[in-house]
């Protein structure tokens, strides 16, 4: 499923009735400003597009679900609604959708082509100003339809954001299963909310800390087939495999510049210390980064490629560090109490995310660049691994709750208000989120 554009056309933007256009001002005045800190949900109703069977429905269902979970959207209750639409076409009776407060109203259509292809076209309409805001058609295979929808619910997302949306993603993980001394450790993937998941490995070897590429459907992740750690590049979509190398000091797998040229990791070499190195992934030559007496760990590069977020016990216990790309000028920038690992820096380059352990909890952080304004998010027994969505709004991370079980994925806001559990039928940790696919 998914192969990029050659399933899926987009294909212009559609123009709203004449007379609307004519009486209506160029631009509505509807949006939602995320830079506040409390963002009070916009409610907006999403009606089933037309359609000559349950697809209509099941794409705004998809549309609806994705909206709501953003936190910035209170979708209304279809029973709520007064007009029923059955031209999408036609402007909706704008003083019907005042009455229950629907402050943007979302219509569209689904049909078949005759080449077997499936026709999805929307509008965005801005209630108030009684204009439309957005319209737009795709052509896709009908396997694809999920996707359209996310599409759909990007756009919608953009529109009254002022930001990309972050629905038309994937998310690879560690899927696991059986007992825990025994766990079968598989690569998966899915979509963002769940849906579409498949294996990507066989469980027959341990798989660590899958990590997608920057700009490609590509994945890079540590596998223990050999008995030691062995870091191979995956290509989704064709399932081709290519072995990086063995690094048998490994302490922590590697992560893509953001170019995708390079991986950056941390190795444990013969003289005890745990060090950065990058790799080319052309040459395979490898370019030690730091060479302190101590435990540097979990790099991660800025989105720009100048510097690296790392975790390193230089100080006494582990702190987040920041260096240039070349391993310049480390400075420590986190000062608070407890322990921090795994940065992760924001595809904005706005904020790192980070795991920190404090007070006998493990909690989930944000902090600015330079180590200021830190926020945790969320709090629990046994939390780590955030992964940021590519427009750098939404966390997800795995817990494991007290009393034992086993991992599960959330999803987390920076509000820390919209705390959301991914549905997976079995266990899951290590989550790495996709860019916006093609």
């Amino acid at each position: 499923m998914m192969k990029s554009l050659t399933n899926l056309f987009k294909i212009g933007m559609l123009a709203a009735g004449l007379a609307l256009a004519a009486s209506q001002p160029a631009r509505a005045v509807l949006e939602i400003d995320i830079t506040q800190g409390v963002v009070e949900p916009l409610p907006i109703a999403i009606t089933d597009f037309v359609s000559s069977d349950a697809i209509g429905q099941e794409i705004a269902a998809v549309i609806t679900a994705d909206l709501k979970r953003s936190g910035l959207f209170a979708p209304i209750d279809k029973a709520a609604f007064i007009e029923n639409v059955s031209n999408p076409d036609a402007a909706p009776r704008f003083d019907d959708w005042k009455v229950i407060n629907a402050q943007a109203i979302v219509t569209g259509r689904v049909t078949k082509e005759a080449d077997g292809r499936l026709r999805a076209e929307f509008r965005l309409w801005d209630t108030f100003a009684g204009q439309q805001l957005v319209g737009e058609q795709f052509f896709a295979n009908p396997a694809n339809w999920r996707r359209v929808a996310h599409i759909i619910a990007d756009a919608i997302y953009e529109r009254l954001t002022g930001e990309k949306g972050y629905f038309d993603t994937r998310v690879v993980f560690v899927e696991e299963t059986g007992p825990k001394n025994q766990r079968v450790k598989r690569l998966a993937i899915m979509d963002q909310d769940g849906a579409n998941l498949r294996a990507l490995s066989d469980g027959r070897s341990i798989v660590l800390t899958p990590r997608f590429s920057p700009n490609r459907q590509e994945i890079t992740y540590m596998s223990y087939e050999s008995g030691q750690p062995q870091v191979y590049l995956l290509q989704i979509e064709t399932g081709q495999r290519e072995l990086v190398g063995n690094f048998p000091g490994m302490t922590f797998a590697p992560r893509f510049s953001p170019d995708g040229q390079k991986v950056i990791m941390s190795l444990l070499r013969d003289d005890g210390n745990s060090n950065i190195y990058t790799m080319d992934l052309r040459s395979r030559t490898t370019t030690r980064m730091t060479s302190s007496n101590s435990i540097d760990t979990s790099p991660s590069y800025s989105p720009d490629g100048n510097r690296v977020v790392f975790t390193s016990d230089r100080g006494g216990r582990p702190h987040i560090y920041v260096m240039g790309a070349d391993g310049s000028n480390p400075q420590r920038i986190s000062f608070g109490d407890g322990t921090y690992s795994t940065p992760v820096w924001s595809p904005r380059g706005d904020l790192i995310a980070f795991t920190k352990q404090s007070g006998g909890e493990f909690q989930i952080g944000v902090m600015r660049v330079d180590g200021s304004g830190e926020r945790i998010l969320s709090s629990g027994f046994l939390q780590e691994g955030p992964t940021w969505a590519p427009n750098g709004r939404v966390l997800m991370f795995f817990r494991e709750a007290a009393g034992g079980g086993g991992p599960r994925l959330f999803s987390i806001d920076l509000t820390g208000r919209n705390e959301q559990s991914i549905p997976t039928p079995n266990f899951a940790s290590d989550p790495a989120w996709s860019p916006l696919l093609d």
